[in-house]
């Protein structure tokens, strides 16, 4: 589709470049081509995406002028650059077409098993997947098409893993898990208040020797890669969002939720019904104690605390101090009963 199809459809300005411009899809700045339209809404965001090898970018109305010009890049303007941005996303990559299945083996074309493969009955694997040695993929597992899938992993009944999902080598997967779906991520239009998806398209990637509880979902990246790292354990109903990055050897206990662009180091333990807002770091190492609260945007670290010090509350703070906390409540509150005893 050209930029001025999409122009016309969508409205906005072209104040640079051509409307001839052919776009295939959108991306991230840092990973554009020339057939990708990237979206800036600050000062930052655009000297990225005017610094990219991208073919075209939408911008604030009347903003172009106030940034350091590329004039291999097309240009346009929106009051919502977000929105218009998402609303493209849309037009470029239509609902894809939905073919019936090849019968009995329920196996697209061009699938690569590596040797000793098991296939459960009902296992549906999409064309172009690709299954390492030994790997088994049990009864009603569905393997999305173009899945990389490595040596003596396990994939439990009834899983999911969506296109754009990668797994390591001696992976598990338990029932019910689904991996790379659409994170959570609209753009509400200002004046209407109507919702459209911003593009979920990017990619899971799990890394070696991870483990993946019953019922647990992790999605995929918005414009880049959600990972989870090599050795990382996570529980049954744990959620983690789109565009997040779990370290090595973290574990995720049921009931724990990470928010979009969140990110976990190394060693992490996060207990049962934790929630983590949206762009938060976790520290490596950090203990987060059973239903501890992260607000969004947060740092956590366990720099000038000792080793294996658990943070607990929300706002998730160390221990000792939560539980003194609680006691100078609890006097307080016992206080006044005191008084009236005396009266």
């Amino acid at each position: 589709m050209t930029l001025g199809e999409l122009i016309e459809k969508l409205g906005g300005k072209l104040v640079q470049g051509s409307v001839a411009t052919d776009l295939a899809g959108v991306a991230d700045s840092q990973a554009a081509s020339s057939h990708h339209l990237v979206f800036a809404e600050d000062a930052a965001s655009a000297a990225k995406a005017l610094a990219s090898s991208a073919g075209a970018l939408v911008l604030k109305r009347n903003s172009l002028e106030t940034y350091a010009p590329n004039p291999n890049i097309a240009v346009v303007e929106a009051d919502q650059p977000r929105l218009w941005f998402a609303k493209a996303a849309k037009l470029l990559k239509p609902a894809p077409e939905n073919p019936l299945l090849p019968q009995p083996h329920h196996m697209g074309a061009h699938v690569k098993l590596g040797k000793d493969v098991f296939l459960g009955p009902g296992a549906v694997i999409g064309s172009h997947a690709v299954i390492g040695a030994r790997t088994r993929i049990e009864a009603g597992a569905v393997i999305g098409e173009g899945v990389v899938i490595g040596e003596d992993c396990r994939i439990y009944p009834r899983a999911v893993l969506y296109p754009g999902t990668t797994l390591g080598n001696r992976v598990v997967i338990h029932a019910g898990a689904v991996l790379g779906a659409d994170g959570f991520g609209y753009v509400r239009d200002s004046i209407t208040g109507a919702y459209t998806q911003f593009p979920q398209q990017g990619t899971l990637l799990i890394e070696d020797d991870v483990e993946i509880g019953a019922n647990s979902t992790v999605d995929r990246g918005a414009l880049k890669q959600t990972r989870i790292g090599r050795g990382t354990k996570i529980d049954n109903l744990v959620h983690v969002g789109h565009n997040c990055d779990i370290g090595e050897d973290v574990i995720l206990v049921m009931g724990t939720g990470i928010s979009g662009s969140s990110t976990v180091g190394n060693g992490a333990v996060i207990a049962g019904q934790v929630g983590i807002g949206d762009h938060v770091h976790i520290g490596p190492g950090v203990i987060l104690g059973g239903q501890a609260g992260v607000f969004s945007g947060s740092k956590l670290t366990n720099e000038g605390v000792k080793p294996g010090t658990v943070f607990y509350g929300t706002p998730a703070r160390p221990l000792r101090q939560v539980l003194r906390e609680q006691a100078v409540l609890a006097r307080l509150a016992k206080a006044p009963r005191k008084a009236k005893d005396r009266e």
